[in-house]
């Protein structure tokens, strides 16, 4: 296998190289002909520039010999056309090679315009014989005819057919020099390409061979020294070199013997650790909950122990004062039993709420379920709120989705819900602000929503305001039981409550029954 990858190595230099030479060759073929269609095409252009340079000396010779009757010398007229006609036909060998070489689009017209520009010459140098053939014969016509000759066959056919000649064949020179640029280029870019490529090729050729060498054998010290440091799972890979397979298979065999040994140990030490585990965690678990309703025990009594005494301090006040009076009045005690039946009703409503919680706890609250009218009910609730909440102004709507829709549940226990929602909200408002109620229904079950404008909720009381004698704010009167029996009744009818607040911006109470309470 060794030997293969060395073999590979020299292969793939050797394609790096071949690679090389022959992206030179080609390099130096395409420089050859770009150079040689460059310049055809700058001897093209010079021609076109002679051309226009002998054409318009022969017009001036001819024109002058008209105008102001200076004899022409006619060997220096054959002279200009012999070599007007040379350079024509130097014109049109060369632009048959310059099509050949370069193709008919790239070269389109430069032939055949050619072709019409050699018999303009010819028809202007034929123009100029008739009109000095003419003579003095007509005058006033070969007047005419001289000026057209001059205005419009030369100034403005010949000039632009030898100016559109000269400007086709700059852009051909133009774009010629633009390939030559544009390989210089590309050749430079290629052989920082191929040195950027070929020397990293040929360092990783380098450190892979290296590697090749190096990792068995750094593996094979590797698993010595796992096993000798008690790694008996440790195992060398099969995919090593076959020089060194045989070594790493008999390595592993040994090693799969000491870790057999070495499991049956260590899964009955594994399984005695676990046991004890489990149980030393299940006795910390017990512990931790005994201690959590010993906690919550204990703060209940605390609480409740306040709550009671009180109503019933208050009331024994009343009656002390009241009996210290010698001369005490019937107003005077009519408005001592008024204060001892007030607290009296609150003593019993706390009892009731403690009653209820107490019964959830232990799964006994008993709720009079019926099918119950979404819409009518909340506009029976929303009846007696608005004649109680004068100081807010209380707006409730129902979407048209609660409209006939129907719930199995507990109406008073629901009206007990909403109540506490509400008079919260009345009681943590400032006065003559406003208190939203709304019902809406989906797929999933109802939702109602009561959002008031009061002082909001701190972000750290918001995981609290459910559980039992919590008040948030000193300014309320009660317990701190309403909330935490308005979760208990949500819950019992499998529902659930949240709150979302914040401060000096209002609660929004959130009531939602599920799907099942649906029918």
């Amino acid at each position: 296998m060794i030997k293969t990858k060395l073999y590979a190595f020299g292969a793939i230099t050797a394609i790096v190289l071949l690679v090389a030479l022959i992206a030179a060759a080609l390099t130096a073929q395409l420089t050859r002909q770009n150079l040689i269609q460059s310049t055809m095409a700058q001897s093209l252009l010079v021609e076109h520039q002679q051309l226009s340079s002998i054409s318009y000396r022969l017009f001036k010779q001819l024109t002058d010999e008209l105008i102001f009757g200076q004899n022409a010398n006619q060997a220096d007229v054959r002279n200009k056309q012999e070599q007007i006609n040379q350079s024509l036909n130097r014109i049109r060998v060369l632009e048959v090679q310059q099509r050949e070489a370069l193709g008919a689009e790239a070269t389109q017209g430069s032939v055949e315009d050619t072709e019409d520009l050699a018999t303009l010459i010819q028809f202007i140098i034929d123009e100029f014989q008739v009109i000095v053939a003419s003579g003095d014969s007509a005058p006033l016509a070969n007047q005419g005819r001289l000026q057209r000759l001059l205005e419009v066959t030369i100034d403005n056919q010949f000039r632009e057919s030898i100016n559109s000649a000269v400007t086709r064949q700059s852009n051909v020179v133009s774009a010629i020099n633009a390939r030559i640029d544009t390989l210089n280029t590309s050749i430079v870019w290629f052989t920082i390409a191929l040195g950027t490529l070929s020397l990293p090729l040929i360092v990783i050729g380098c450190v892979w061979l290296f590697n090749q060498l190096y990792q068995p054998l750094h593996a094979i010290k590797a698993g010595t020294d796992a096993i000798a440091a008690g790694n008996f799972d440790y195992r060398l890979s099969e995919n090593m070199d076959r020089e060194f397979r045989h070594i790493g298979e008999a390595f592993n065999s040994m090693a799969k013997r000491l870790a057999e040994h070495e499991s049956q140990g260590e899964q009955s030490r594994r399984q005695l650790e676990f046991e004890v585990e489990k149980r030393t965690r299940e006795i910390i678990d017990a512990n931790q909950r005994l201690t959590a309703i010993d906690n919550k025990r204990r703060q209940f009594l605390a609480d409740l122990s306040h709550e009671l005494r009180t109503p019933l301090t208050i009331i024994r006040g009343e009656a002390q004062v009241t009996l210290r009076q010698s001369d005490t009045d019937l107003q005077t005690y009519r408005q001592t039993l008024d204060t001892v039946l007030a607290q009296a009703v609150s003593l019993s409503r706390l009892v009731d709420d403690l009653l209820l919680l107490a019964r959830a706890e232990i799964s006994q609250l008993v709720l009079d379920f019926e099918q119950c009218n979404v819409a009518q009910w909340l506009e029976g609730q929303m009846e007696h709120w608005l004649r109680f909440a004068r100081d807010h102004r209380l707006h409730w709507a129902v979407d048209p989705s609660v409209e006939n829709c129907l719930i199995r549940a507990d109406s008073q226990r629901l009206a007990q819900v909403l109540a506490i929602l509400i008079d919260n909200a009345c009681k943590y408002s400032p006065t003559g602000s406003s208190i939203h109620v709304s019902a809406s229904a989906n797929d999933n079950g109802v939702s109602f929503i009561i959002k008031d404008e009061g002082e909001g909720i701190a972000p750290s009381d918001v995981g609290h305001v459910f559980e039992r004698f919590v008040r948030i704010s000193r300014k309320g009167e009660g317990a701190g039981l309403g909330l935490a029996i308005a979760k208990t009744i949500v819950d019992a009818h499998g529902g659930d409550i949240h709150v979302d607040s914040l401060q000096r911006e209002g609660s929004t109470f959130t009531i939602w029954l599920p799907r099942e309470s649906l029918t």
